[in-house]
Formats: structure tokens, sequence, C-alpha cells
């Protein structure tokens, strides 16, 4: 199964391998088991504001800016996007109840995962649309010794976010590597998007309510369907990029 996703990628592309240097990780939902309290916070916070986002809809939005996510509900709800003064007032609400539902766990299976990457010599890189400034002492509570500060791309590099590529083509360029030489791991169908646009093996791990598909119709490589998956096959994967 993994050679022939391989195999596939590198004919698409046109590559003879996948010479991995680099792992790109998107956070929530991936590191964090905090899509939950994402998803409450924005139905919560829309809601406040006479708008309605179903909770599970805030996974289809996961990747893009703030900003963008309210003006497409305001354009649906109300046929008219926000204000700046309104986006900055939604966003801050959001934001607000999301951090009163208290710190979001670590994702079950990735510090097993990111120990063995790491160990291999292979550079692990974030690249997510959150713009938490406690960030790094985020990660580095969960991840201790696993992230360069240096090697983070976040909602203040970018300027259009998921889905469009440029928050991991940011990536290939803070880590210093080609498409060929990193891999992406996402569970947002548009930031899965924004990986294969990017031309890097992007791998889904389906961690929300969404239905396989939902991130497969993206061009998702390969699906897994938690951390601990991706962490139980990682070896048996790493093995077929390097035959």
């Amino acid at each position: 199964m993994f050679q022939t996703a391989i195999n596939n990628y590198l004919n698409t592309h046109h590559y003879e391998r996948i010479e991995l240097k680099a792992v790109l990780f998107d956070m929530d939902g991936v590191l964090f088991d905090s899509m939950k309290g994402h998803a409450i916070a924005w139905h919560e916070s829309m809601k406040q504001y006479g708008m309605h986002l179903e909770p599970a809809e805030a996974y289809e939005h996961e990747g893009r800016t703030g900003a963008k996510t309210i003006n497409i509900v305001s354009m649906r709800e109300r046929g008219r996007e926000a204000t700046e003064e309104e986006i900055k007032a939604i966003y801050q609400k959001k934001c607000d109840i999301f951090n009163s539902l208290g710190a979001a766990p670590r994702m079950p299976g990735a510090l097993e995962v990111l120990t063995k990457i790491k160990a291999s010599g292979i550079t692990p890189v974030i690249v997510t649309g959150s713009g938490q400034t406690s960030l790094l002492e985020k990660l580095n509570n969960n991840f201790p010794g696993i992230f360069d500060p240096q090697l983070m791309v976040t909602a203040f590099d970018v300027k259009y976010g998921k889905p469009n590529p440029e928050p991991y083509l940011i990536g290939l360029k803070k880590a210093k590597v080609q498409p060929n030489e990193a891999i992406v791991v996402e569970n947002a169908p548009l930031g899965v998007r924004a990986g294969v646009a990017a031309g890097i093996f992007t791998i889904a791990v389906n961690t929300g309510p969404l239905p396989d598909e939902a991130l497969l119709k993206e061009g998702a490589n390969l699906l897994f369907h938690s951390m601990n998956d991706f962490n139980s096959n990682w070896d048996t994967f790493y093995k077929a990029l390097q035959e």
C-alpha cells in the first residue's frame, strides 16, 4: 500500500524518489486534540453575533484565517462581508471562548511519532494557521526539544493561508528543502489541499468527524485514522521511502 502511494506521487511529479529531510506538521487536530474546542468556540461566537455555524462545519473551515471564515459565514447569513470591527470582535470572542475551555491535550501518538522522526535525523516543522502568542511555550511543554522556533510557520508569516499552498511553500523555504524532500501531515481538507498544491507528499490523519472521502478527494496520498495509527505505521512507511 505504502509503496503504491509513493510510486503514484513520484510518477505524478516526475521525481526519482522522496529524499525525506523534513516533516511539515499541522498543529490543531494533529498534534493537539483541540478541534472540538475550536468547533464549539466558532459556533458560540457566531451565535452571539446573530449568525449560525454548526460545530461540524468548523472542521470544513479549519486552516482558513479567522477573517476568511467569518466573511464566508457573514456572506451566507447576511449577504455581506463583516466589517473590520466585527471581524476583530467575533474573533476575539471566539478566542476567549476557546481559552475558557482549558488547554487541549496532546494528541495520542503525536509525541511518539515525533520522537521517532527526530531520532532519524529528520527535521519536524510546524505549519499552522494559529496566531497564538503562547504557541512556542505550548509546543515546548508538550514536545520538549522537538521543534526549532525558527522552523515554524504561523498566521503571522502568511498572507493567504490554507487552502493556498503558501504556508507549506514557506515551510519548505524555512526548512531549506525541496517538495520531494518533505512530507505534510494534515487533518483538515483545506490543509490537505494546500499540501498537495505545494507539490508535497501529503498524509491525512482523520481525527475529526468528517468522512475519509472529504480528505481523500482533496488529493491526500495516504490516510490514517489517528496519530496512534500513523505512529504504528511510521517505521514501515519510512522503510518504503528508502526502497
